[in-house]
């Protein structure tokens, strides 16, 4: 059947499994949206307050939903608004295809109105991107972009679409095949099974490094066998953290600079290191002199790229995660390391004298948490608010976290929740952001009101940029060059502005009023929690360091 470009491209995101888009109208992509008008009754728009916002809001839905997320925008300044979105995805392995207009072809490199070379832009921050020349390439074009995001170590692709080749026509093939060249990675050879199996047999200390490669194999239920099966506490990343449910005894929470002491200091302390879809970031490893000093390190990840980059393991094993996982619990055998247990149960006893009351950012992020559903996608920003809440939040199912790891954006948050909230299918989503992120992109709001979008927002103020504030108090002599902000903005009452319902807490009594509100709400609510300009983010590791350079109180 015979198509106009536009058409085809929608026809084929239909397709692909595509039912919800995020993006915002201009004059390359009028085409498009025409075509996404025809066939509204099969594919839903959201229109969101700007490009950035809708870029997190792909995210966010992919993230969610286990889906390639994506987004539209026009040529020029649209498709630049992207690219933050963009390069958080990329650096959070997140499955996303960016769509573009652009120039006419025969317009292409002339500095015509709006046209910016988005290919040459994204390069770096993308797993692959193009530029359709031709009509018959279209939707060839497609096909290939969706399965670059979501194959292998999974990320965003930029398919950049001049106006002329949305209105030129061609067939579009319902059953084309397309094969494009990824490169798989083998499966573990049995040399693999045997040198593990010994280094098992030798340990005595064993402990489990999990990451987002985990949530993106699914390979939950095969990482969480493994741990019963060898007695090994399990250290989460970030990205991992919805992996291994917060109940499971043996889960110890996030490692790192940030992360709870129990989890950092097993891990310094354990004899074999088995690390399965992380990537060693610096926040994660510390001093990379300590990290692996006392244990052999088993690296096991989908891109062979990551083998061996930040850290030099004993052993590595390249593939998908989940299979590999299957293959290593068919041979490894029970084990019982009843003294290393109890010896982790003893790191756990520091944190617990590290427990205070009153309202402070630890028990306003347990009351949420006992308004929220276990299976409530919860969004955050960057800061200490995102600490907190890697260290407070209960979480216990997978793909119900939205944050930004990798790239630490600001103003992430709100575009997430919202895209989130999509993929839960509008069930109560949180977020949970500051007065410093929130105020980045807080535009998203008009979005969330519009949409009748069921998001509590919880906002913590301390009227200060929290996070490098408190690297200016520890390692700067408490010179705050531009972290007090000073603002005059009454979130409550902007919320209201934007049409959502608002409340302001100083109390834990005035947050549970609050949240029941929120509760019962149908709509969007935010919820302001006033908080001190001094409260820190603990334990906390100096950048470089290791655990024997903690800093608890």
């Amino acid at each position: 059947m015979k198509m106009k470009g536009a058409q085809i491209l929608v026809e084929e995101l239909i397709h692909q499994g595509v039912e919800t888009i995020f993006g915002y109208p201009g004059g390359t992509v009028i085409d498009i949206y025409d075509a996404l008008y025809e066939a509204s009754d099969r594919i839903t728009h959201v229109l969101t307050a700007h490009e950035q916002g809708a870029a997190h809001a792909a995210d966010g839905y992919a993230r969610a939903s286990g889906k390639v997320g994506v987004v539209l925008a026009t040529s020029g300044p649209g498709a630049t608004n992207l690219v933050t979105g963009i390069a958080n995805a990329y650096m959070d392995s997140v499955p996303m295809v960016a769509i573009t207009g652009n120039v006419a072809v025969s317009n292409l490199g002339k500095d015509s109105f709006q046209e910016v070379d988005i290919v040459g832009v994204t390069m770096p921050i993308v797993k692959h991107n193009f530029t359709v020349r031709d009509i018959n390439d279209l939707q060839k074009t497609i096909k290939e972009a969706f399965i670059f995001a979501n194959e292998g170590r999974k990320g965003p692709v930029v398919i950049d679409i001049p106006k002329d080749i949305q209105v030129a026509e061609c067939e579009y093939i319902e059953d084309m095949q397309v094969n494009p060249y990824i490169k798989k990675p083998k499966a573990g050879s049995v040399n693999d099974m045997n040198a593990l199996l010994e280094m098992v047999k030798q340990a005595k200390k064993p402990f489990i490094y999990a990451g987002g490669g985990i949530i993106a194999s699914g390979a939950e239920k095969e990482v969480l066998e493994l741990s019963k099966r060898l007695d090994a506490p399990i250290g989460l990343s970030m990205m991992g953290l919805t992996a291994i449910p917060a109940s499971y005894p043996l889960n110890l929470g996030m490692t790192g600079m940030h992360g709870k002491y129990e989890a950092t200091k097993a891990q310094s302390e354990c004899d074999l290191l088995i690390a399965v879809g992380v990537r060693f970031s610096d926040r994660a490893t510390g001093d990379k002199r300590e990290y692996t000093k006392k244990c052999m390190t088993v690296h096991i990840d989908i891109d062979r790229a990551e083998l061996g980059k930040n850290i030099s393991p004993d052993m590595s094993m390249w593939g998908d995660v989940k299979e590999i996982l299957s293959q290593i619990l068919e041979v490894v055998p029970q084990c019982e390391h009843p003294e290393w247990v109890k010896e982790v149960e003893g790191y756990r006893h520091v944190s617990k004298t590290l427990e205070f009351g009153g309202f402070n950012p630890r028990t306003i992020i347990e009351e949420v948490n006992k308004h929220m559903a276990p299976d409530t996608v919860v969004a955050t920003d960057v800061g200490q608010h995102q600490m907190w809440t890697m260290q407070y939040y209960k979480f216990e199912a997978p793909h119900t976290l939205l944050s930004s790891g990798g790239l630490g954006t600001m103003g992430y948050g709100l575009g997430a929740a919202i895209g989130g909230c999509f993929a839960s299918g509008k069930k109560r989503t949180l977020l949970v952001t500051g007065d410093g992120s929130f105020a980045m992109n807080l535009n998203e709001m008009a979005t969330a009101v519009k949409q009748n979008l069921p998001i509590t927002i919880v906002l913590l103020n301390n009227d200060v940029l929290g996070m490098v504030r408190q690297w200016q108090t520890i390692f700067y002599d408490s010179r705050y060059s531009q972290t007090v902000l000073e603002r005059k903005t009454d979130f409550p009452l902007l919320a209201k502005a934007f049409g959502a319902e608002g409340y302001s807490a100083v109390n834990m009594e005035e947050l549970q009023a609050a949240l029941d509100a929120a509760d019962k709400a149908e709509g969007t609510v935010l919820i302001e929690c006033k908080i001190g300009k001094d409260e820190r983010v603990l334990p906390m590791i100096p950048a470089g360091r290791s655990i024997k350079d903690v800093i608890l109180k």
